[in-house]
């Protein structure tokens, strides 16, 4: 699934993907780490937000109706990623994706990067998201969130 941020194209695998939605009001995470914005309902679920901006680096900007969430299923939850647009579904063999490890020495957040006509798309791998310490700060905010009764 590719998705941009800004002027830039990124994608995560569609196997992770469970649907894009229109951005709805995030309610705050007390205690969230910095690169969660907060949390939102789908459908009885409390799944958290991440900022991808703030991960990448690119600068920060209100979030509008324009925007959309990209729901998708790590290894230890559902999380919801706010994205600029949904671009398209798009498939490609492995052999032209391009690893990371030849481009940069330190890409912990990037996969590979696949070669477009018009540009590059930089595939994430949203398993590797958060830290560890920032996946500890996650748990203890969503527990507390929980016995909160939110």
């Amino acid at each position: 699934m590719v998705f941009r941020l800004g002027e830039q194209l990124y994608a995560i695998s569609l196997a992770a993907v469970q649907r894009v939605v229109a951005a709805v009001e995030i309610t705050i995470l007390p205690g969230g780490p910095a690169i969660v914005l907060g949390v939102i309902n789908v459908s009885g679920q409390v799944i958290p937000v991440f900022n991808m901006r703030r991960r990448f680096g690119l600068p920060e900007r209100e979030i509008t109706p324009a925007d959309q969430f990209l729901i998708a299923q790590t290894a230890r939850r559902t999380v919801a990623l706010v994205v600029d647009g949904a671009q398209s579904v798009m498939e490609c063999p492995a052999s032209e994706i391009i690893e990371t490890t030849q481009l940069v020495a330190r890409s912990e957040h990037i996969d590979g990067v696949l070669k477009l006509p018009d540009g590059l798309v930089l595939i994430h791998d949203l398993e590797k998201f958060l830290s560890s310490a920032e996946t500890q700060a996650l748990d203890d905010a969503l527990r507390q969130e929980v016995i909160r009764g939110t």
